[in-house]
Order: C-alpha cells, then sequence, then structure tokens
C-alpha cells in the first residue's frame, strides 16, 4: 500500500474515531482492552509445554529450544504478520475478518472467487467467536489457580471464585469500552511491568537463558527432537492468543496506537518474562508445575494473583470487544439477524454494547468452566480455534496485497507463504488436540458458520419470492393516477428493501384499507461496504409523482440506522414534512416452513428460529413507537 493510501485511510479513520485525542491516551487504553488477552499468556503457555497434556522432557535443548520459539513466534506472528502487514489492510479504520471480506467484495461483488474468499472470512469469523468463549474462561481460570501455589487446600474454591469474577466483568460491559479501558489500562500498565520485573529478577540469576533469543537454538530444538517439538508448538502458540483480537479491535482505538503500545511496551515485557521463565527453570526444575507464580518471592505470591486475576479479566475483555465490533459488522452486512446495538460513546463511534451477545457469550464461558474444571484441562481446548482464525486472515489477505493494494501475485505469495506455512504447523499440532477438547470450540465455530449461511440464503429466497409477488414501482403510480384511493391527511414511510418495487405494507394499506396519505415516502437504507458513511453523502432524495417520494439512504456497516436522523437529513434537502404527523409501516412477515422453498427443513427451522430472534425493527431503526403501524403478511422460506 503506498504512504499515500495509507495516509488516506489514516485521515479517514481520525474523522470517525476520535484521533484528536492524544496518541498516548489511545495507547493506553489499547493497553488496557487490546493487550489484554494476550498479555495473560505467561501465565500458561510456557507451563503447558512441560507440565500439559504432551509434556516436554526438562533439559537445557527444550528449554531454550521452547523460550526461542515463543519468542519468535511473537516476533513473527504478531509483529510481523498482524502489527506489519495485516493491521495495514483496516477498511477506513476498522480491522477483523469481516472487515477483510468489506474489501474483497468491494473490488469484485458477485465473482465466484470473491465469493470463496467471503466464506474464508466467515470461517475466520466463526472462529474467532469461538475464541471469544474459550479466552475468558482460559485465562481466568489460569489466574484463580494461582491461589494453590499460596494455600493448596484452596483447590475446590477456584471453580466458584472464577464464576464470580466473571459474572462481575460481563455485567460491567454495559459500560462501554471507554470506561472499561480508562479503568483497566493502568492496571494492566502495572501488571506488564511486573511481568518484566519478575523476568529481569530470574534471568539475572541465570543469564544463560539470553542466548534462546538467538533463533538457532529453536532450530536445534526442532533438528534434535522433530516430534517433541510439532508437539509443542500446540503449547507455544498459546503464547500469541489475542493476536487475532488485536486486530479485531483495532477500530476501538486505531492502527498507531496499537502498534506503539506493541513495539515499545508490551512485546518487551513479555518476552522479559518468558526469559525468566525458563532462567528459573533451568536452575530449579522443580518449579516447572506452575512457573509463572513462583517467579515471586513467597511475599509477593498473593498480591501477584490479585494482579493476574485483575489482568485476566482484562484478557476477557479484549475478545469480548472484539466480539461486539464483529457481530455488529455482521448484522449490517446482512449474515445475522438484526441485534440490538448500543452505543456507548459519543467520541468513539466504534465503542459499542450488544446485550444478546453479552449474555450468549456468558453463558458459554460459564458452561466451559464447569465442563473443564482446571486451565490444563482447557488448554487442551485452546489454540484451535485461534489458529484456524489465523490461517484464514492469511488466506485472505493474499488476495488482499495482489488485488486491493495491486502489489502483484508474486509479492503477496513472497511476502504471506512463509506466514502461512507458520500457521499451517501451529494449526496441525492444534489438530492433534481434537479429542482432548479441540473439537468443543470447532464445533462451536461450524455451528456459527451454519447460522450465518442460513441467515443469508433464508434471507435470499425471501427476497427473491418477494421481488416476484412485487409490483413494480411505476406500474402503481399508473394504477393509481387510473384509479385514485380515499386521501388522508399527513405523511406515510414505508420501508422497503428494494426501492424499485411497492412495499408490501403499502400493498396492504391499499388493498385492506383503501386509503393513501397525502404524502408518501419509501425509505430504503443500504449498507455500503465501508464502516462510515459521511453525512452529506448518505441521503439521495427523488420525487416520483405527486404521491411519493423516494429516499434511499447509504451509511456504514459500523453505523446505527437511525430513521429519525436519517429523514432529518432528508428534510435539509427539501423533503418536507411534519414527523409528528407521519406514520411509519412496516411490515411484518410470518415465516412458515416448505419442503419446496429450496431450503431442507431443518434449515427452514434454523431461520425462522433467528427471524424470531432479531430486534424489533421499531428498537433497531430508533422509530417512534407512538408513530408506528405493522401491516401482517405470511410467507414461505
Amino acid at each position: 500500500m503506498s504512504n499515500q493510501g495509507e495516509s488516506a485511510a489514516s485521515s479517514a479513520h481520525a474523522d470517525h474515531h476520535g484521533h484528536q485525542q492524544s496518541l498516548w491516551k489511545l495507547a493506553l487504553g489499547a493497553v488496557g482492552v487490546v493487550f489484554g488477552d494476550i498479555g495473560t499468556s505467561p501465565l500458561y503457555a510456557f507451563k503447558e509445554t512441560f507440565a500439559g497434556h504432551h509434556p516436554l522432557a526438562l533439559n537445557t535443548v527444550s528449554i531454550f529450544g521452547v523460550i526461542s520459539l515463543i519468542f519468535w513466534t511473537m516476533m513473527l506472528v504478531v509483529t510481523v504478520k498482524y502489527v506489519s502487514v495485516i493491521m495495514r489492510a483496516d477498511n477506513r479504520g476498522e480491522g477483523g475478518s469481516l472487515a477483510l471480506i468489506a474489501l474483497i467484495s468491494r473490488l469484485s461483488p458477485g465473482d465466484t472467487r470473491s465469493a470463496q474468499l467471503v466464506l474464508l472470512g466467515v470461517m475466520a469469523t466463526a472462529l474467532f467467536f469461538g475464541d471469544a468463549i474459550i479466552t475468558p474462561a482460559m485465562s481466568v481460570l489460569s489466574a484463580v489457580e494461582g491461589i494453590t501455589v499460596v494455600e493448596a487446600r484452596m483447590q475446590p474454591l477456584v471453580v466458584p471464585i472464577a464464576i464470580a469474577i466473571l459474572l462481575g466483568l460481563f455485567l460491567f460491559q454495559s459500560r462501554g469500552t471507554a470506561k472499561v479501558g480508562a479503568i483497566f489500562g493502568p492496571i494492566v500498565l502495572i501488571y506488564f511491568a511486573t511481568l518484566a520485573v519478575l523476568g529481569i529478577s530470574n534471568i539475572m540469576a541465570n543469564p544463560a537463558i539470553l542466548w534462546a533469543l538467538n533463533p538457532w537454538y529453536a532450530l536445534q530444538f526442532i533438528i534434535a527432537m522433530p516430534g517433541a517439538a510439532f508437539l509443542a508448538l500446540g503449547s507455544v502458540v498459546l503464547a500469541v492468543t489475542g493476536a487475532e483480537a488485536l486486530y479485531a479491535d483495532m477500530g476501538h482505538f486505531g492502527r498507531s496506537p496499537i502498534r506503539w503500545a506493541w513495539m515499545v511496551f508490551v512485546f518487551p515485557c513479555l518476552a522479559l518474562n518468558y526469559l525468566g521463565q525458563g532462567a528459573m527453570i533451568l536452575g530449579q526444575p522443580d518449579t516447572v508445575e506452575n512457573p509463572f507464580f513462583l517467579m515471586a518471592p513467597e511475599w509477593g505470591s498473593i498480591p501477584l494473583v490479585v494482579l493476574s486475576c485483575m489482568a485476566a479479566v482484562i484478557a476477557s475483555q479484549a475478545v469480548i470487544t472484539g466480539a461486539f465490533s464483529l457481530t455488529s459488522q455482521a448484522v449490517q452486512l446482512g449474515l445475522l439477524p438484526r441485534l440490538e446495538i448500543r452505543h456507548t460513546s459519543d467520541q468513539l463511534a466504534g465503542q459499542i454494547y450488544l446485550p444478546k451477545v453479552n449474555r450468549l457469550l456468558f453463558a458459554g464461558v460459564i458452561a466451559l468452566i464447569v465442563l473443564f474444571q482446571t486451565s490444563s484441562s482447557l488448554a487442551a481446548a485452546y489454540g484451535i480455534a485461534v489458529t484456524g482464525a489465523m490461517l484464514a486472515d492469511a488466506g485472505l489477505m493474499i488476495f488482499v496485497i495482489w488485488k486491493v493494494w495491486k502489489w502483484g501475485l508474486g509479492w503477496s505469495l513472497a511476502i504471506m507463504t512463509p506466514l502461512i506455512l507458520i500457521d499451517l504447523a501451529f494449526f496441525g499440532a492444534n489438530l492433534l488436540k481434537l479429542f482432548d477438547g479441540a473439537a468443543l470450540p470447532l464445533a462451536f465455530g461450524t455451528f456459527l458458520m451454519v447460522v450465518m449461511w442460513t441467515w443469508v440464503r433464508g434471507t435470499r429466497i425471501i427476497a427473491d419470492k418477494s421481488r416476484r409477488d412485487s409490483v413494480p414501482l411505476a406500474d402503481l403510480t399508473k394504477m393509481l393516477g387510473k384509479k385514485p384511493p380515499q386521501r388522508v391527511h399527513g405523511t406515510a414511510v414505508f420501508l422497503t428493501a428494494d426501492p424499485d418495487t411497492a412495499p408490501t405494507a403499502l400493498m396492504h394499506n391499499l388493498k385492506h384499507n383503501h386509503v393513501l396519505h397525502q404524502t408518501n415516502i419509501l425509505l430504503t437504507i443500504k449498507t455500503a461496504q465501508i464502516p462510515y458513511v459521511p453525512e452529506k453523502e448518505q441521503i439521495t432524495v427523488e420525487t416520483l409523482s405527486d404521491d411519493f417520494r423516494r429516499i434511499v439512504a447509504n451509511i456504514g456497516y459500523m453505523q446505527s440506522p437511525r430513521i429519525p436522523y436519517l429523514l432529518a437529513q432528508a428534510r435539509r434537502q427539501g423533503c418536507e414534512f411534519e414527523l409528528m404527523q407521519t406514520s411509519f409501516f412496516l411490515g411484518r412477515r410470518t415465516i412458515k416452513a416448505s419442503a419446496q422453498s429450496g431450503m431442507p427443513l431443518w434449515q427452514d427451522g434454523l431461520y425462522i428460529a433467528l427471524a424470531r430472534s432479531a430486534a424489533n425493527a421499531t428498537d433497531f431503526f430508533h422509530i417512534p413507537y407512538n408513530r408506528v403501524v405493522e401491516m401482517g403478511s405470511q410467507v414461505t422460506v
């Protein structure tokens, strides 16, 4: 991408995300929200390689090799792949798999190859949601388990304490990401500084561990013990869980603050802590059972447990925030039914809260904790969703570099092929965990893919049927000219997905009530493949006849479709009406299953359930309750 392109993207982002705030303030907020997930990896990543389901032998080669693998995995996967490459592929400031889908779809809509790549992006999105459920359970459990280092008899209290902590976190979500980041930011600064101090103190006791920064030790480990090294990759990858959340959360704080926070502060602190854990185990092999908490002096054990629990809450926040962003984008792109979306900040448009998603995530997290009980058991299920999502993102990036950035196929393959090979190695290692619990996040991701596919397919079937049964608007105006109906005072606003056909609610009003309002507005809201559409480009007003005016509103997929606000813009363009004399006519469909619809009956049932769970159109479009008239109809799917 050219410097001008990046500058333009940054400028657009500044317009929509309040970058008038200083860089350090945004970076602090990013540390408090974005890096919580990857920041808690030292709690369990190194430990699981030597004390997990496939424990390594404790010797110099394996310890140096694992530390070297962890360091270079963070360097290549986070610093090179995500921070340096993928975060350049923002869609006007927004990140995440759906941002990549939007970039690709806008480039070649309707292209078969584009549709296949969109499916890959949907897979990455679904796997991210699997990670969003497993990360809070894993992080909080591993942190609370630190109390057993202080007092082994407290083991029965681990699960209840973890559930209580998570309940508090999910209840706090409605207050908004900005408040969460402001509270968590200083805590995480202390946490990362503690990671660095603990690491340095143990490195000083055994400075030879610094040789592990040389990639030769990782290579030597792989050559000397290829089978063991491959198994170890399944745990090493836990050190970079959160990289995909880092990208998904980019719209909340911006690319530059996240980059600076990672390079200057977060990465050095993590590297020092892993080196310190390796140094301690070299000198005291018996500390392998829980090296993170045993790094601290005895007097510091309890404060470290408390601080780690706080950091675990923040780790959970990173993926919860990312899940809110991706769900909002999926709704606006038509991949999921309407959901209630609350904006929690009047300065940063990307900061949102979705009550239903919050409840579903909480239920899933609690179910995992009750089912697995310990972080080591849960570690077997952790990683496969993350590596699958990372692999899908890398595949999409080949196309983005090649077609969107216009760098050519050769450059795109040269940049991404080595990174894809790394992702494949990690994904393959995690497949070995399939029967130890890894099938769970895969099953959840698969279910979400089926949900998205069903919603898109069912919506298309209903739209096609409605189009076949509809009356072209031009024909309706001619019919009304020949046989005018009874007129009533006021303005009627009809919502319609197709601006060229007569809305179902309008046809029912004419058929059953035999009346037509003095002013009739046909309103179509279209979602653009960009996160934000400037206000001056949102509204198009067209006079069709003395009876009808057509308004087409174009909004970004991160913008809320507030109809009163959109109509206020239309009034400024000369579309005159009084809101208090306006009625909003909405079509309410009762959907019935049909064996001849084009979908299997089980999929019909799923689509109907999804449609019933959708947010009320009055709430979703922010229409005044006392101005709404609903016209019902039945349709088969």
